[in-house]
């Protein structure tokens, strides 16, 4: 607290000025009484210290704040920040989570974070509680804060559907995420918006009290369209979506980048082989029998990336930004990218028969698929082919085209060859090999679900995955060696607790995992081999995978355990991953391949960068995940009342999560409409078991519901149980026993309310929760 001596008489009171001038230098901290001590106030005085407190708050020049007086404008003590981005040197710059136009222009804050190596790093994006320092906050920022907490996200907009009924004052926001209230919306705040289109709003306040409105910021269009389902989840998880004008105007002013001081490959048939609607190429290979004498029946693999670091320089308005969406996003019908598409579908992008810039790496493996050595090289390249990986594999077993028939001897035949040299390596180190397929949804041109496909996995989907390993290791291992700082992709060890679960799980289908010593890939493979080709086989790789930790992105190296590699880092997507980005700078800066490396002074801001980059990582697979669930929904919603054949994906205490044979679909059935028994639920047999009747509905088991409720807006889908489960031993006593949780019946359950009166298992429906 600051003192000022004074030689005041008690009832001279001091001036106006004087009074602004102590708050202001002491925001958050001066009281009436503060201000009577530091001023030498008492009796009288104070009363009229009162009225000239009470004078200037009338107007607007002090505001209360807990019991304590504050300029309008200034910062409190202790406050809330949105992290926004980086200032020139990569520090983090925040904003007060909020402000009013009365106060003046939002100040920029340089937020500083705990270095304790156990707390979570903020980064740009996370909302945070500050405490204002002193420091220096440089040119970009007018104060210095410490990060206390990193606090929940807030949405900075609201994604609803606008309600406007005819001659009404007013309309309103009906919000899709269920649990927020409605708006009203001004109708002169409708931007155009009609009735039942889609938009999403700003929240708006006339004055710091006033009753919160919705201000219409973007019209995104009708339901019927997937542009509008896709934007539900944007919205939802925050994917950025839209470029600011600095970034795409820097992507137009970029130019093709002059060969001069690269490596000539133009004329090595590197092809790319892709998705059949792939837009951009980033990566090529090519492969030939190595001649060297001494590596019998060895193999030359080349792996060569889309040089994206030519045109994104470091601390570029499109540097900033592709770290900010951390990675590109990918829905049904469209591709939200980290990059400009000047850059990523055009410039990077390497085309057919098209001088592009490349990173190449050079492997050269033994005839055990073992890498003996490999060297990295920055060319200028042209691709042979531009391939889809149907086509290729079509071409290998005897069915050519004209694009394919050339290129089979020279070219597909000695990548084939490779590959069966890399695939005995991989065998040899047994990487954690689960079969689950993945579906792919198919649009119709109005961008509806047209089908639910399970795409065949092809060996040219297993070649190309394999080569773009062996090249993340090559960049790993070579920037290790150079002691350069860089981005691991890291994937941990099961925790002790995830172990013990699955443990439980395995041992209801008399199955043993081993507990003592360090678990390998290969413990897992083998209750997978041992369940191959058997009823059980999809539910144990279902929950051998939830018992696995997530992969992310750190400067320290712990391995990759899911892959069985002891380094790893990411350098074969620079077009969509902003952590090959950063390991393409590295491999510049340590090799000497030019001046467009990593900057000095980076390693200090690794841990934050790949805690950003891993959770917008993790928000994009969720908001690719609500999107798919959002158009099924949509696409079920005129089936409500079909039967469906599934298998029951999750069990919890209050139902079962069923998903769906066809379409890959989720679906909700609440415990209590399973039917007239108590079910509780047991945990290590992820089962819901009938207190009385020991009917059981465990995970996997394959069953029939019927569609009761499909909420498009929601993503959600709510079934009937149709199936028994299966017979198993009644609970002694009504017990629960250990790891087990009743689960409240209710006296009608899910089936024919005309069928209720029958002995034996209840039936009927009157439960309509939500999921």
């Amino acid at each position: 607290m600051a003192s000022r001596k004074t030689r005041r008489r008690d009832d001279n009171l001091p001036s106006r000025e004087e009074i602004l001038a102590f708050v202001a230098e002491n925001p958050g901290k001066a009281g009436k009484r503060e201000i009577a001590r530091a001023f030498g106030l008492s009796g009288a005085a104070k009363i009229g210290l009162k009225q000239l407190l009470r004078e200037l708050a009338e107007e607007g020049l002090v505001e209360k704040r807990h019991r304590r007086l504050a300029t309008p404008g200034s910062l409190p003590p202790v406050f809330v920040a949105n992290l926004t981005g980086r200032d020139g040197d990569g520090e983090l710059l925040g904003q007060p989570g909020r402000w009013y136009e009365e106060d003046g222009p939002v100040p920029n804050i340089l937020v500083i974070p705990e270095r304790h190596r156990n707390s979570p790093q903020p980064g740009v994006g996370d909302r945070v509680l500050v405490r204002l320092v002193s420091g220096d906050p440089g040119e970009e920022a007018s104060h210095v804060a410490r990060v206390i907490k990193i606090l929940e996200k807030e949405r900075s907009s609201t994604l609803g559907v606008v309600r406007l009924p005819e001659g009404a004052p007013v309309a309103r926001l009906v919000p899709v995420d269920r649990k927020q209230k409605e708006l009203p919306i001004d109708l002169a705040d409708l931007d155009g918006a009609e009735d039942d289109e889609l938009v999403a709003v700003e929240t708006t306040r006339s004055g710091r009290y006033g009753i919160p409105k919705a201000k219409v910021i973007e019209r995104i269009g009708s339901m019927k369209s997937e542009k509008a389902i896709s934007m539900i989840a944007l919205h939802e998880y925050g994917i950025r979506h839209v470029f600011p004008q600095a970034v795409l105007d820097e992507a137009d002013r970029a130019k093709p980048v002059d060969p001069k001081g690269r490596e000539d490959w133009r004329t090595l048939p590197l092809v790319t082989i892709d998705p059949p609607d792939a837009k951009d190429h980033d990566d090529a290979i090519h492969a030939e029998a190595d001649t060297d004498e001494a590596n019998p029946d060895g193999w030359i693999v080349t792996v060569a990336i889309a040089d994206v670091a030519a045109y994104v320089l470091p601390g570029s308005a499109m540097d900033r930004e592709a770290h900010l969406r951390g990675n590109s996003v990918y829905f049904p019908d469209r591709v939200i990218p980290m990059l400009p598409e000047r850059i990523s579908n055009n410039l990077c992008s390497l085309r057919e028969n098209e001088d592009r810039p490349a990173m190449a790496v050079r492997m050269v493996f033994a005839s055990d698929g073992r890498k003996k050595s490999h060297t990295f090289h920055r060319v200028i390249m042209r691709s042979a082919a531009k391939l889809a990986y149907a086509q290729a594999q079509d071409a290998i077993e005897g069915r050519t085209d004209d694009k394919t028939g050339p290129l089979l001897e020279p070219v597909l035949k000695p990548l084939w060859g490779a590959y069966a040299c890399l695939t005995r390596g991989r065998n040899d180190r047994d990487p954690l090999d689960l079969d689950l397929p993945e579906r792919k949804v198919l649009l119709t041109k109005q961008g509806l679900v047209d089908r639910v496909v399970v795409p065949e996995r092809l060996d040219a989907h297993k070649l190309v995955e394999e080569f773009m390993i062996q090249a993340n290791v090559a960049a790993a291992e070579t920037l290790e060696k150079k002691r350069t700082p860089l981005l691991y992709r890291i994937h941990d060890a099961s925790s002790p607790e995830k172990l013990e679960s699955l443990r439980d799980f395995l041992s209801t289908l008399d199955i043993s995992l081993p507990k003592a010593g360090n678990l390998r890939p290969s413990h897992f493979n083998g209750i997978l081999k041992r369940v191959e080709g058997t009823p059980n086989a999809e539910l144990v790789n279902t929950v051998v995978l939830r018992s696995q930790a997530q992969a992310e992105y750190a400067p320290g190296n712990i391995g990759h355990f899911g892959l069985n590699l002891r380094r790893y880092a990411h350098f074969t997507s620079p077009i969509r991953r902003y952590a090959d980005l950063v390991v393409h700078r590295g491999l510049i800066r340590s090799l000497g391949l030019g001046d467009d490396g990593l900057p000095e002074g980076v390693e200090r801001k690794l841990e934050a960068i790949g805690s950003e980059i891993s959770a917008t990582e993790r928000q994009a697979m969720k908001a690719e995940r609500s999107t798919i669930d959002r158009l099924i929904a949509h696409w079920l919603s005129d089936q409500v009342g079909a039967r469906f054949t599934g298998r029951i994906a999750g069990v919890t205490k209050s139902g079962l999560f069923v998903q769906l044979d066809e379409t890959g679909a989720d679906g909700f059935i609440p415990a209590s409409t399973l039917g007239a028994d108590y079910y509780h639920y047991d945990e290590p047999s992820h089962a819901l078991v009938g207190r009385t009747t020991g009917e059981t509905y465990q995970l996997g088991l394959r069953v029939e519901v019927k569609l009761v409720e499909a909420a498009p807006l929601a993503g959600a889908l709510r079934f009937e149980m149709l199936s028994d489960g299966v017979k198993g031993r009644p609970l002694r006593g009504g017990r629960s026993g250990a790891g087990r949780s009743p689960v409240k019946r209710v006296v009608r359950t899910h089936k024919a309310a005309s069928t209720a009166g029958r002995k034996g298992r209840k039936n009927g429906s009157g439960n309509k929760r939500r999921s």
